[in-house]
């Protein structure tokens, strides 16, 4: 992962959940928050910026794994040193040959 990354993520001192994130996921995707939240302390990680929807604040897109091994994919952003989880899901067929090659 890139040093920039790596540095956006050590800022960090934890997650953002509320009414507006906590359940969209799961509902749309069945993916959980704890599940969310492993990805970003398991290796692999991938991290790059999301620049199409990075219109009114910063935003990026992680490629990882979870405790079990599921491999999601999760758009993100980073609020007053928390990761806000906008979407995630599991990674397309693409996104997965993109992680496994890395």
């Amino acid at each position: 992962m890139d040093k920039i990354y790596v540095d956006i993520l050590k800022s960090c001192r934890g997650f953002e959940w509320d009414q507006g994130n906590i359940d969209k996921n799961w509902m749309k995707h069945k993916v959980s928050p704890s599940e969310c939240e492993q990805i970003f302390f398991n290796h692999p990680l991938l991290i790059q910026d999301d620049i199409a929807h990075s219109k009114t604040e910063e935003r990026f897109y992680a490629l990882g794994r979870t405790d079990l091994k599921r491999s999601l994919f999760i758009a993100f952003t980073v609020r007053n040193e928390h990761i806000r989880v906008i979407s995630a899901r599991d990674m397309s067929r693409k996104e997965r040959e993109v992680y496994n090659n890395d």
